[in-house]
């Protein structure tokens, strides 16, 4: 059986669901499945290698976006094999899923990921298309920028980010110096948005709550990902 230990959480939950048991070892941030049973390394940005490697797992999978180059550098040095992952759109997100189970994991292409395939073929997106800022991060205030996972997604469902086109992925930004806009979109991650944190900077702006979950995980999340995702951009007020 092939010892894996995941740097992602996406992965993680993707390997866990498909193949419980494969997992040795993943990051403190890796909350799905709730039962999950495996050694903790560390976090996405700071993985402990001697432990990891005391694991002796045939397989690290990791992404270029969430872990640092220097750490799978180390890793690699250890003399463990390390199977990054980039994933900056849906059908990216789906292809790397299949490489991960399939040609890492040695798993067949789970039912999850047929379905989940199929709820997004079947999304209508929302009709006029709304214009939005997706911010990730605040002070300093962060956004999603150009070729994000992210942004695709919400794309999809009918809304276009104000900075979709800038030089940088997840741009700094001063709310009071956007373009109009329909909407903000508000994940509760990275930075844990809410409520009465977040929609007062933007006043006028109707608000959506949005799961980070599942506008940002590529794994079983996104199965119930356009309902969730709907649910709440409809809900915006």
């Amino acid at each position: 059986m092939t010892r894996v230990v995941s740097l992602v959480p996406s992965l993680t939950e993707a390997v866990a669901v498909s193949a419980p048991g494969l997992l040795v070892g993943v990051t403190d941030w890796c909350t799905h499945p709730a039962d999950l049973a495996a050694a903790r390394i560390g976090g996405t940005k700071n993985p402990d290698v001697a432990a990891i490697a005391a694991l002796a797992p045939d397989l690290v999978i990791a992404n270029e976006e969430e872990n640092r180059a220097q750490d799978l550098d180390a890793l690699r040095a250890a003399g463990l094999d390390v199977m990054v992952t980039e994933v900056r759109s849906l059908p990216q997100a789906f292809s790397e899923l299949e490489r991960v189970l399939a040609d890492g994991c040695g798993i067949a292409p789970p039912g999850w990921l047929h379905r989940a395939r199929a709820a997004w073929r079947d999304v209508t997106p929302h009709a006029p298309r709304r214009t939005a800022v997706v911010p990730v991060w605040r002070r300093p205030w962060m956004a999603l920028g150009r070729d994000t996972f992210a942004g695709d997604l919400l794309a999809r469902l009918g809304v276009d980010h104000v900075l979709a086109g800038h030089a940088e992925r997840y741009p700094r930004f001063d709310p009071a110096g956007l373009p109009p806009l329909d909407l903000v979109v508000l994940p509760d991650e990275p930075y844990a948005f809410g409520a009465h944190d977040g929609p007062e900077a933007f006043p006028g702006v109707p608000a959506a709550l949005v799961d980070g979950r599942h506008l940002t995980w590529y794994g079983p999340s996104l199965l119930r990902a356009p309902d969730v995702l709907t649910g709440a951009l409809r809900a915006a007020r």
